[in-house]
């Protein structure tokens, strides 16, 4: 079983966590990890994108010349895919850009990110903040203790830690997601992923 160092707000060692191999010591399987993101951020698209046909485009019902005599190409209508102005062939319309993506793909995915980190130096475990008002100023100072300053972070916080969502939620670089909400995506997506140690029971009851 891997241990990791849990550190405080001053960045100093405040005691060790045991990670479960299962959910932080497998082997990542990558094509998983890119099935999962990659139907995740499909899911994200509206797929409201539409075109007009031309059958659709406004006009065009009169045959603009007469068939045979004028010397020029026969036309039946103004709105032809080559007209200014026209229909468009084969263009975009309404979809869904759903992939059906089974949930233990989604349970591997996240177990492989959060092996991957831990493989990587990229995962740091911290004790709960302890804000008892939001304060901005704590969490900068908090995060350059952490040696983390200049670095893009995702941080996964408690359901119901607001003081320390309100805290981080206007720095830049710092993507925070409630432990009930983590997905593969956001676990990756960081140069330095960042979990309060009361997360890891929760994250562990879930995954292993």
């Amino acid at each position: 079983m891997a241990t990791i160092e849990i550190k405080d707000v001053k960045g100093e060692v405040a005691g060790t966590a045991e990670l479960n191999p299962s959910v932080y010591g497998i082997e990542p399987n990558i094509h998983v990890m890119h099935h999962v993101v990659r139907a995740q951020r499909a899911s994200w698209r509206q797929g409201t994108h539409n075109t007009l046909t031309r059958g659709q485009v406004r006009g065009g019902g009169k045959k603009p010349w007469r068939q045979k005599g004028t010397g020029r190409a026969r036309q039946g209508t103004i709105r032809a895919p080559h007209w200014a102005g026209g229909g468009v062939v084969f263009g975009p319309h309404p979809r869904s850009y759903e992939m059906k993506v089974n949930k233990k793909e989604i349970k591997l995915a996240m177990r492989s990110a959060l092996s991957a980190k831990l493989a990587d130096g990229e995962l740091v475990v911290v004790k709960d903040f302890g804000f008892e008002t939001p304060s901005t100023k704590q969490a900068v100072a908090a995060l350059k203790a952490l040696g983390l300053e200049d670095k893009r972070i995702t941080l996964v916080i408690g359901n119901e830690d607001v003081e320390t969502f309100l805290s981080f939620r206007n720095l830049q670089k710092v993507n925070i997601v409630p432990v009930g909400d983590i997905n593969a995506y956001e676990l990756i997506d960081n140069k330095a992923l960042v979990i309060v140690d009361t997360c890891l029971a929760r994250i562990e009851e879930v995954l292993a």
